[in-house]
């Protein structure tokens, strides 16, 4: 994981090699596969490097297929499908070692104003000052120090904002330009972070927990209106099913105002290892 926000924006910041052709580097990590988040956003900023500024993306739908190896760097192959009078569609490829680790669509839109409406934000939440750190639960929840916790998520501030654990506050851990498509690929990093989680908490496990195999299988993000991924955005999360070694989990993305500007759906595996789960229940 990088280990600040300015680390961040660099792997987001992609090397191009060729015609519609990308490089990302890695961070330097001890992790085992590449964290999917990243993944999302270096494939996002791929796809936005190929399309008009003044078009904002508003979806985006991708499938992990292999686990990324984060000894070497990721090479994204966007492709221009379609660029009409409103919308732009761009299909991206993510390769290492000449395999495909991840396919990805999404579409842009010219701004254009229309019907307007939408869910309410939750109440009974803890203020963000007042939030313990997500870091500081998870050491109370797993014995594993918070440093420990706070190295792997340095490039993001997140607080817990409910007592129900399905609720954060969160954001960039520090500020960022005003570039609206830095902000939609720091948003797609950040909503891979504790999503798969939701669908633990109703079994009592946390996405640390070496009892469960966790790994990301899809991901789906919807940008519903501006915002600033370095303001707190209140990170709202359910996980209505469970089942065949899978959870689904969806989350919505609220400003601290009350503007929901994203909605989020993701399947993940969480693959017991060794757990007896009618006991553990």
């Amino acid at each position: 994981m990088p280990e600040s926000l300015e680390d961040l924006v660099e792997l987001l910041d992609l090397e191009m090699i060729d015609v519609d052709l990308f490089r990302g580097r890695q961070p330097q990590t001890s992790a085992q596969r590449v964290f999917g988040g990243q993944v999302l956003g270096q494939a996002l900023a791929a796809a936005s490097r190929t399309v008009d500024p003044e078009r904002v993306v508003h979806s985006l739908h991708g499938y992990f297929l292999r686990p990324g190896d984060t000894a070497v760097p990721i090479v994204y192959r966007p492709e221009p499908t379609r660029d009409g009078k409103t919308f732009s569609s761009r299909r991206v490829v993510a390769s290492q070692h000449g395999r495909p680790i991840f396919y990805m669509s999404a579409s842009y839109q010219r701004p254009e104003p229309g019907l307007d409406h939408q869910d309410p934000m939750p109440g009974d939440l803890v203020p963000p000052d007042e939030a313990p750190t997500l870091a500081s639960v998870l050491e109370a929840a797993s014995g594993r120090k918070a440093e420990d916790w706070n190295k792997e998520w340095s490039a993001l501030d997140v607080r817990l904002a409910g007592v129900s654990g399905r609720q954060f506050w969160i954001r960039a851990a520090g500020k960022l330009s005003d570039d609206p498509a830095l902000h939609a690929c720091v948003l797609a990093y950040a909503s891979d972070l504790t999503l798969l989680g939701a669908s633990l908490l109703p079994h009592g496990l946390i996405i640390g927990d070496r009892r469960i195999q966790p790994a990301s299988i899809d991901h789906a993000l919807w940008f519903h209106r501006p915002f600033r991924a370095d303001e707190w955005l209140l990170y709202d999360q359910a996980s209505p099913s469970a089942s065949g070694a899978r959870g689904f989990a969806t989350g919505r993305l609220f400003t601290e105002d009350g503007r929901l500007v994203a909605s989020v759906a993701q399947e993940g595996l969480i693959r017991p290892v060794g757990l007896d789960l009618d006991e553990d229940e």
